[in-house]
C-alpha cells in the first residue's frame, strides 16, 4: 500500500494571516527584535496564553506608512 506524503508549500508562509515573531521575522526578510518592535507599534499583537501572533494584515498596512514615494 502506497502512502501520499504531503510537502509543505512554499507560499504557505505567505497565505497566514496570524504568524509567531519567528515567521514573521522571516516571511518579511528581518530581525525577530525588530519585527517585534514595528509588531508592537502597529498594535498587530494578539496575546494567546504564553504565546504572541501577529495579524500581518494590519502588521502590512503599518508597513505601507513608510513606503517612499
Amino acid at each position: 500500500m502506497e502512502y501520499e506524503t504531503r510537502q509543505p508549500q512554499a507560499g504557505n508562509k505567505r497565505d497566514k494571516k496570524f504568524v509567531r515573531y519567528k515567521d514573521g521575522a522571516e516571511k518579511y526578510s528581518m530581525g525577530i527584535t525588530k519585527f517585534q518592535e514595528l509588531a508592537k507599534e502597529a498594535h498587530a499583537v494578539y496575546k494567546i496564553d504564553h504565546t504572541a501572533l501577529v495579524n500581518c494584515e494590519i502588521f502590512e498596512a503599518y508597513l505601507e506608512g513608510f513606503r517612499l514615494i
